[in-house]
């Protein structure tokens, strides 16, 4: 999670500032509200001087998505901010795997083994974004782990380890080469049955790129997309170099507070969530390739060019590590990393850029 610099109150100060000023202007304000009315009309100036931006927010993919604008018109940001928001729960009915009516669940439940089938555009487009990560970081990303992330998320509740029977089996139904996209004919098929297909570590950083798109298609280009932590900014603020960006997580002295503008920043890992079995501590995020919880404490920030990069990016490292993902960014453009590992009581910090 990350925290940009606002104001959650500006919304309703401008309603109200809007509404007196509506009465003022047909001479139709009480003598009683006229203090009031100065009042807010200072307050809001204040505001203004400030820099405070417009917040719109809804819940959407099983968390809070956020919209700040640093708009004049409330009028213009709401329908741009209805638009993106739409635009949002749209994406939604297509990438959720807790909608069993979605688009990906309709694929999965309906996919005859080894048959492709016809999916939408977009669809296709982040199905094949996730395979081919899926290749560069030899299976370290992979959206087929939908069965281990139920499995585990049982173990978490039960505070044990799953059997080793069920986790042989559950593997079995686990593998992104088990999954083939055709992109240029927006199709694919699957190689197993009961496979599931979790977008949870790009779905929401995807999205957010496409609620940007729709605010710039409103003219509300200085805007900044929180969803649900992904962070993808437009232009900044009026008489600011960025967005003041705080990297959420554990603190840490040499973290820094970004200024940031037109880029993407996600967080992958939590310090603070784990699960300890036999002395052994155990994220609550899944490594692909064993099939349970990673093992140790650890916490990654990536900066990238797109909310979708950023977010798979930051899913891919978490299971890496710092030495493999080193290789990986060396290999990207513009791309910046932060990593926060705990050893006993001490966190070891690791920044990582890109060559170009």
């Amino acid at each position: 999670m990350h925290n940009p610099s606002l104001s959650q109150n500006s919304l309703h100060k401008e309603r109200i500032f809007r509404y007196i000023t509506k009465m003022a202007l047909n001479n139709k304000i009480p003598s009683q509200l006229s203090s009031v009315f100065v009042l807010m009309t200072v307050l809001l100036s204040k505001i203004s001087a400030e820099r405070n931006f417009l917040n719109f927010s809804e819940k959407c993919m099983g968390t809070r998505f956020s919209i700040l604008i640093d708009e004049d018109s409330f009028e213009k940001a709401s329908v741009g901010a209805k638009a993106a928001f739409q635009e949002a729960h749209r994406l939604n009915r297509i990438f959720s795997d807790y909608d069993a009516d979605s688009e990906i669940s309709q694929f999965v439940q309906n996919a005859e083994i080894n048959r492709y089938v016809k999916i939408s555009k977009q669809l296709a487009y982040i199905l094949n974004e996730s395979q081919k990560l899926a290749h560069e970081t030899d299976g370290s990303f992979d959206i087929t782990v939908g069965p281990l992330s139920r499995m585990w998320r049982i173990s978490r509740f039960r505070k044990n380890l799953p059997e080793k029977s069920i986790l042989e089996k559950t593997l079995k139904r686990v593998g992104y080469q088990n999954l083939l996209v055709d992109f240029e004919k927006n199709s694919a098929k699957l190689l197993k049955e009961n496979m599931i297909i979790d977008l949870g570590g790009i779905a929401k950083g995807y999205t957010a790129d496409c609620m940007l798109k729709v605010l710039k298609a409103h003219d509300l280009n200085r805007s900044l997309v929180d969803a649900g932590g992904d962070l993808v900014l437009g232009n900044p603020p009026r008489n600011k170099r960025g967005w003041k960006v705080e990297i959420g997580g554990r603190k840490h002295p040499k973290l820094p507070v970004l200024s940031l503008s037109n880029t993407a920043i996600a967080t992958s890992g939590d310090l603070e969530q784990y699960l300890k079995i036999n002395d052994v501590i155990y994220s609550h995020l899944i490594n692909p390739h064993t099939g349970v919880g990673m093992i140790g404490k650890s916490q990654v920030t990536v900066i990238a060019p797109s909310g979708l990069v950023a977010d798979s990016l930051a899913s891919s490292m978490i299971v890496m590590g710092v030495k493999k993902s080193e290789k990986l960014i060396r290999s990207q453009k513009q791309i910046s990393a932060y990593f926060l590992n705990q050893n006993c009581e001490k966190i070891h910090f690791h920044k990582l850029s890109s060559l170009r």
